[in-house]
């Protein structure tokens, strides 16, 4: 496999009456071919403006890209010009949005939804793209596709618009798939059929996907390597089994001890992270997680927030504090 995407001290800020809000603060991260990715956190760590400045897709004013290189297949993103990028968006580099009730124009039939990128890009006639687009809502599960390809958004539930969007999202077999709380408004069942969806499809084109949830379960099931993003930053990366088998961060750990498990017994307690999370107008210099951490030492309160430091083979962490595995499970209880 090899290297996709280079995402180096990406910074991405918002400039408002009240201040200068810090979303994207020197994001670092890479993504090889056919890999898939995980991007955890809570809301407003900066999830979805990371994945949207790999796009130019942030709104100025008030948004802007302040620094940072982002190489996709070896072209810096944040330098080409504005017709190249348009024609990477959606044909190489595809998006499924946070919110599919509102990503589909109410106006417009799903035909020509979809079939606009795929005449576009893939150069098809209306005829050819219009058969491209019926074989890609029936490969989401959308029944009787060749009638429903001429209803329009309103005539569709919540998880079959997400299909929808996933299926326009693919037309053009791109090498990434950004996909952003793809389940946020679908039941579980649903959920695990999207999700198994955008998995086949992945390995039968080879497209690297980047998930973006606050779910732990689907990011366990469906990544190779997790980004845990805290005020803007990765507080920590590595495999999926570095993230859960050994996790290094107290907001990793209380990400993962705040989650439901059938291996505890029902009358354990979850553990939820006390506090809020930063004004990212007025971050601390130092660690922003401080105000809420129960392992926080005398140098965590002194020093400036740390860099990432490598503590295994993929495995970095941006803490001062070595969290030791029988204190975790200490503190647990």
């Amino acid at each position: 496999m090899g290297l996709l995407l280079d995402v180096k001290d990406l910074k991405t800020q918002f400039f408002t009456q009240d201040g200068v809000v810090k979303a994207v603060d020197g994001v670092t991260y890479d993504l090889n071919e056919g890999e898939t990715l995980g991007l955890v956190g809570e809301s407003g760590c900066g999830k979805s403006v990371s994945a949207l400045s790999i796009l130019r897709l942030i709104p100025w004013p008030p948004g802007k890209i302040i620094n940072g290189q982002v190489f996709f297949e070896g072209k810096d993103l944040l330098k080409v010009s504005e017709d190249e990028i348009r024609h990477i968006r959606g044909n190489r580099i595809a998006m499924v949005f946070q919110e599919p009730m509102t990503s589909l124009n109410p106006v417009l039939t799903i035909c020509r939804q979809m079939t606009e990128s795929l005449e576009l890009h893939m150069k098809m006639d209306s005829s050819t793209a219009r058969t491209r687009a019926i074989e890609l809502l029936r490969m989401v599960g959308i029944p009787d596709a060749k009638r429903r390809i001429d209803d329009y958004p309103h005539q569709f539930s919540g998880g079959m618009r997400q299909r929808v969007m996933i299926a326009m999202a693919l037309s053009c077999n791109p090498k990434l798939l950004i996909a952003d709380e793809p389940t946020t408004a679908v039941d579980v069942t649903i959920q695990a059929q999207l999700l198994e969806i955008m998995k086949d499809m992945s390995e039968r084109f080879g497209t690297a996907v980047i998930l973006i949830t606050h779910n732990l379960g689907i990011v366990a099931r469906h990544a190779d390597r997790v980004n845990v993003m805290y005020a803007g930053r990765i507080v920590e990366r590595g495999t999926a089994e570095d993230i859960y088998g050994d996790p290094r961060h107290p907001y990793t750990l209380g990400l993962m001890a705040s989650v439901p498990r059938l291996d505890e017994p029902r009358k354990s307690r979850l553990l939820p992270i006390e506090g809020l999370p930063p004004d990212l107008i007025s971050l601390p210099p130092q660690c922003a997680f401080l105000p809420r951490c129960t392992y926080a030492a005398d140098q965590c309160k002194e020093e400036p927030w740390p860099e990432l430091r490598q503590i295994g083979d993929q495995h970095f962490v941006r803490c001062y504090v070595e969290v030791r595995k029988d204190r975790r499970v200490a503190d647990a209880r």
